[in-house]
């Protein structure tokens, strides 16, 4: 997922050599590993019928400019936890444009001009859009002022970091294509399957888990602390982030034997990728101070797919229902 990632709260050297998955999946099957949940299809689910955007509205945006959005027709949302929130609340026909995090399957034919930090203006502006959403975390800066420059409108969205953040991105994602009745509905169908997964939580199992940022291919290995962004969905699955725990401030550190040790996780959570590039868990437990864990010496390993993870968007309660039934060997 990082704000790289929800998208986008990773460091830059591990976006420029981030790949996506397609479909949420389990670790690969060891005697040991954790169970292989049922692979949801990696599909976003529409409101039906299709709002009709209410235009013209002006609506704040994080960089401190209202922005006054005038026609929905053409959107060119700069991350895929945007992307994925316009085709959710059934506006997908309108966008002509995604990040290469959009990987679900009503955005895969649209044409990539931003991956991550590389947003390339030239690109966007030769699509004529009408409205550009962004992050705060979105650039360079100067592609998204060139984009601005040039009269379209931009909405900058604050990073997703909880799942407090959920209902807050589809309110201002909805508001500003003049569908909020529709916002409020997607909320509402949320919630709802939010807290119909957690229900599943056991109320006594209390996991840890550690987060890993894995690119074998850049030699990037990182240890998630408090401001991951696992944290709150972990808890939420009833386990302990042990980055949180241990006091780690950043969002990501390097990873270090005695980190591990002291974290001590009964479980690992990588994303799918990640995983793949060291090689699957055999690779992993390779990491020095991986094998000397809990978790690495049981092989426990929980992956989910990196186009979701850490989106905290309408598929969360996806993500959830994963992470439940690898952590407590419970079906959700």
């Amino acid at each position: 997922m990082p704000s790289p990632p929800a998208a986008h709260r990773f460091p830059r050297l591990a976006l420029a050599v981030a790949a996506l998955s397609l479909a949420l999946t389990a670790c690969a099957g060891t005697p040991s590993a954790s169970p292989r949940p049922a692979a949801a299809p990696d599909r976003v689910e529409p409101l039906t019928p299709a709002p009709v955007p209410a235009l013209p509205v002006t609506v704040p945006s994080m960089d401190g400019t209202p922005v006054t959005v005038t026609s929905a027709d053409r959107i060119v949302p700069l991350t895929g936890s945007l992307n994925e929130i316009v085709h959710t609340l059934g506006l997908g026909e309108r966008v002509v444009a995604r990040d290469i995090t959009a990987t679900f399957e009503q955005a895969a034919a649209l044409p990539v001009v931003t991956r991550g930090h590389d947003v390339s203006a030239e690109s966007v502006l030769s699509l004529r859009p009408t409205l550009v959403l962004a992050e705060t975390t979105s650039g360079p800066a100067e592609a998204v002022r060139q984009i601005r420059d040039a009269g379209i409108p931009v909405l900058v969205v604050a990073p997703a970091k909880s799942l407090d953040d959920v209902p807050k991105r589809i309110g201002t994602v909805a508001a500003a294509l003049g569908v909020p009745e529709a916002g409020a509905a997607l909320n509402q169908r949320t919630a709802d399957r939010i807290a119909a997964a957690r229900k599943n939580v056991p109320a006594t199992d209390k996991p840890r888990v550690a987060f890993l940022y894995l690119r074998g291919t850049a030699s990037v290995y990182l240890l998630g602390g408090s401001d991951s962004g696992a944290a709150s969905l972990l808890e939420a699955a009833g386990a302990i982030d042990t980055g949180k725990e241990s006091g780690l401030g950043k969002d990501f550190t390097p990873i270090t034997s005695e980190a591990l040790a002291a974290a001590a996780p009964d479980a690992i959570l990588v994303m799918s990728k990640g995983l793949d590039s060291v090689g699957g868990v055999d690779g992993l437990v390779k990491i020095p101070g991986v094998a000397q864990t809990p978790a690495g010496m049981d092989r426990r390993v929980l992956t989910i797919d990196d186009g979701v993870l850490l989106n905290y968007g309408p598929r969360t309660d996806q993500v959830l229902t994963s992470l439940i039934t690898q952590l407590h060997n419970k079906a959700a």
